[in-house]
């Protein structure tokens, strides 16, 4: 590892512990102590590290009460698992009978609960499984760096480990559905299916056009809500109650981090580990759904120089979503309901389910429908 990734990565272990704030603090207040002490031309440098230090303390101090406070409200409502060191959030509902459980992954590096509406939709008809990636939810914050591969492993080894049964059918949306098609590649015994809700290619971080949406989550930024929020300036008002639970630096600090690898740089040097490339799940049933058009997405065409270059935007971010359907000989196609863009699951999340469970009605019968 280079030694400016290996200092990055140094940098959000620490900051993503919450009391990481009093450690930077300590030093400064003990170096401003030595400076007063020595006298001379030393006490004014000494006093004003001492007046730095007592505002990251008072800062950091107040970020661990806010943390505190999250915790006392927010317990976690499902499993907390080991997964060699760190521990990983599960919440597991519902009885798999004869369909296989699903699991949901959505998209970011968001917490399981974001998929908490379509769960509770599945829970009466199967085992429905959230999970929190570490770092996110109620999850520790687990090793760095944060990589698609490496959460891939990590999720399957969480389940196995919660002793919930497969094979599984995965669900997930955007960068979760990158996720979940990795997983399935690595463990195809433990997948009965996947549903991919227009998930994202690789090509389009690699090769695609400028993209504000990307932009806006790029590491430097992720890096610097952490750093507010560990000296105690949090989004929101104090008014807040219960306090929200991304006050945890943590969940910023593994954003950056795996946000890192999607940047055309970082899916050079990790395309391999983290792409499926064609053929890559033989016959597993994969349903890709996503919309027919780029409702939504209007804006990537506003960037374009001129009405050929909007043309070829349109052209490529429609071509290389249907990518996916190369991946396995039993993958078809879905749209989403007209008027819907890449936001569908929460636009629409009775449409999800019913498609997720008309996979499970075929698994049951063991009758996948053919490709198309």
């Amino acid at each position: 590892m280079r030694p400016g990734r290996y200092a990055t990565n140094m940098v959000l272990a620490l900051v993503s512990r919450d009391w990481a704030g009093l450690a930077i603090a300590l030093p400064l207040a003990a170096g401003g102590g030595w400076c007063t002490a020595l006298g001379g031309a030393w006490p004014v440098p000494g006093g004003l590290l001492l007046g730095v230090a007592a505002l990251l303390a008072a800062g950091s101090l107040r970020h661990l009460v806010h943390v505190a406070r999250a915790g006392a409200s927010n317990p976690p409502p499902g499993r907390m698992v080991d997964v060699g060191g760190y521990r990983m959030h599960l919440l597991a509902e519902g009885e798999s009978a004869t369909r296989p459980a699903v699991v949901w992954m959505p998209g970011g590096h968001a917490a399981g609960q974001a998929m908490h509406h379509l769960h509770t939709m599945l829970r009466e008809h199967t085992r429905s499984i959230l999970v929190d990636r570490p770092g996110s939810g109620w999850s520790d914050a687990g090793p760095f760096p944060r990589t698609t591969a490496t959460e891939a492993a990590e999720l399957l080894t969480a389940l196995e480990r919660a002793g919930e049964e497969g094979p599984f059918v995965f669900v997930g949306h955007s960068f979760g559905g990158l996720l979940v098609a990795n997983a399935a590649r690595r463990r195809p015994d433990l997948v009965a299916g996947l549903v991919l809700l227009d998930p994202t290619p690789p090509d389009v971080i690699t090769y695609g056009p400028p993209n504000p949406a990307l932009r806006q989550s790029g590491p430097r930024l992720f890096l610097r809500s952490a750093v507010r929020k560990l000296f105690g300036i949090h989004p929101g008002t104090e008014a807040e109650s219960p306090p929200a639970a991304g006050a945890r630096t943590r969940a910023d600090c593994a954003a950056a981090s795996i946000f890192r690898e999607l940047t055309p740089a970082g899916m050079a040097g990790a395309g391999w580990q983290t792409m499926v490339y064609d053929g890559d799940l033989g016959d597993l049933p994969l349903l890709l759904v996503a919309p027919r058009d780029l409702t939504g997405g209007e804006q990537l065409l506003d960037l374009a120089a001129d009405p050929e270059e909007a043309a070829r935007v349109r052209r490529f971010y429609l071509t290389t979503r249907e990518r996916f359907l190369s991946t396995s000989t039993m993958a078809r196609r879905i749209h989403t309901p007209e008027g819907t863009g890449h936001g569908f699951p929460d636009e629409v999340p009775g449409f999800v389910a019913e498609t997720v469970l008309t996979l499970l009605s075929e698994l049951e019968s063991n009758r996948p429908a053919p490709s198309s």
